[in-house]
């Protein structure tokens, strides 16, 4: 697998290091791994401390052996600095084993190469203590105003930013998110994007935020590193791909997180073309979550489904899986059958994938929604007990949800209990309906080009901080 080399801080050291990982989650597929599950295609894209929260949620679900779990976790750990995490997990696995005198041997290391740390920093963070530093951080507009304010009145010299940039790295390696996303908040404002860790930084950044859970600031980080990756003319166009693929690997923690991430995987993923050519180039099985979150977003899936529909087409040949397949069936082959035999195979597939099970419940709703109102639209009368059947309830519970479906979005449509029927009227689509549901996704995208338009400008006339974003 191509590798990004430039990417230290947030991503494996070296090429051997990757390929581990690409062995590491694939042993784990060919062991137990569930038929449908994608641990195996994402865990390569990843940081491996990123992997975790996934393996934890493998082990609450119980469809693998926790054992083999409990060993990718170990080997997951081997190049971290989280020691004591990978004696409890040895201590689990193998409870008649004394612990390896490797783990005591790289504690010891570890804390020692803490406390050089610390002293080496220990200058660096009485600076920032100081109260006028404090007020210059917050008032600066620029890295080199800063740096020279720093060097002029405080005697700050450059190589203390490298020794900044190792601390939060090691605090990176030893589990304390927090403290990286600190420090390297620090660093991001006081290095030129030329500087050889600006990249590796940002990354650090966005997996920090992650992995404690500030959806906010890893939004704004998520950001900031595709402006960066896209600005960037320094790169071939074969390292911008590996970025952008890395990139929508770890956006998914945000987009299925923050509560605008079901719009903005959409625009990200359908509608930025070099995004979509990443996508269908390097990692198909991410059709998955942008079908997903098309399904689950009534604002904008009507629009979306179109050009969705289309791209799932052109790569059922690489990827397919059972909520690609739903919308195949109910879109292409209007094969209400097959449609929702997939539906019912949906629901395992989200129950057990880590991004889309909070998704569940809406999906199925969403689903049957749009079972409906297609089968609306090809026949006029439709049988109470063949809809109940499609959509995979009972007559009863299929009644009850269409007189609620009705009287929600008023469509032109009665109820002849009597005869178990469901009467539909014309409903005959005006051009300008026409024109308006063409045109609806236009302007959320004309507002996030003008919100990009503007951050680039802001950056090139200075007018707002460099760095001056609260973390």
């Amino acid at each position: 697998m191509a590798t990004l080399e430039s990417i230290e801080l947030a991503t494996l050291d070296s090429i051997e290091e990757k390929e581990e990982l690409a062995t590491l989650t694939s042993s784990l597929h060919q062991s137990n791994m569930a038929e449908y599950d994608l641990t195996s295609k994402l865990g390569p894209f990843l940081d491996r401390h990123l992997v975790f929260p996934l393996m934890e949620f493998l082990s609450v679900k119980g469809i693998y052996d926790e054992a083999d779990l409990q060993r990718a976790k170990l080997e997951l750990l081997s190049t971290t600095n989280m020691v004591d995490f990978a004696s409890d997990i040895h201590g689990t696995l193998y409870p008649d084993q004394p612990v390896p005198a490797e783990l005591p041997e790289r504690r010891s290391r570890v804390v020692s190469e803490l406390k050089r740390l610390q002293a080496e920093t220990e200058p660096i963070f009485k600076i920032f203590s100081d109260s006028d530093v404090q007020k210059q951080l917050q008032t600066s507009r620029d890295h080199r105003t800063l740096m020279q304010y720093l060097v002029d009145n405080h005697d700050f010299s450059p190589d203390m930013l490298d020794t900044l940039y190792s601390f939060a790295k090691f605090q990176y390696e030893c589990g304390n998110y927090t403290g990286a996303s600190d420090y390297l908040y620090l660093h991001r404002g006081l290095v030129p994007v030329s500087d050889k860790n600006f990249l590796n930084g940002l990354w650090g950044k966005l997996a920090s935020e992650i992995l404690t859970q500030n959806w906010e600031h890893a939004l704004e980080d998520l950001n900031r590193l595709k402006e960066f990756i896209e600005s960037n003319l320094t790169t071939s166009p074969l390292q911008a791909l590996q970025q952008r693929t890395w990139l929508i690997h770890w956006s998914l923690f945000v987009f299925f997180n923050h509560g605008k991430g079901r719009e903005l995987i959409i625009e990200m993923f359908l509608y930025q073309q070099p995004y979509l050519n990443a996508i269908q180039t390097m990692c198909p099985h991410v059709l998955r979550y942008l079908a997903t979150a098309v399904v689950i977003n009534k604002n904008s899936r009507r629009a979306a489904m179109k050009d969705l529909v289309r791209v799932i087409q052109q790569e059922s040949y690489t990827y397919k899986d059972p909520i690609t397949e739903f919308l195949a069936h109910l879109y292409v082959d209007f094969d209400f059958d097959a449609a929702q035999e997939k539906l019912q195979q949906c629901a395992t597939v989200l129950e057990n994938d880590f991004f889309l099970v909070a998704c569940q419940n809406d999906f199925i709703e969403n689903a049957r929604l749009m079972i409906f109102e297609l089968f609306c639209r090809i026949h006029q009368c439709i049988s109470i007990n063949m809809l109940a059947e499609k959509l995979n309830m009972s007559p009863k519970e299929a009644e009850r949800w269409i007189v609620n479906l009705i009287r929600q979005a008023k469509l032109d449509a009665k109820i002849d209990s009597q005869q178990g029927h469901v009467v539909m009227g014309t409903q005959a689509v005006s051009p300008y309906q026409q024109l308006i549901e063409k045109t609806k996704t236009l302007s959320f995208r004309t507002q996030m080009l003008s919100i990009n338009v503007e951050k680039k400008a802001s950056a090139r006339y200075g007018e707002g901080p460099s760095w001056a974003v609260s973390s």
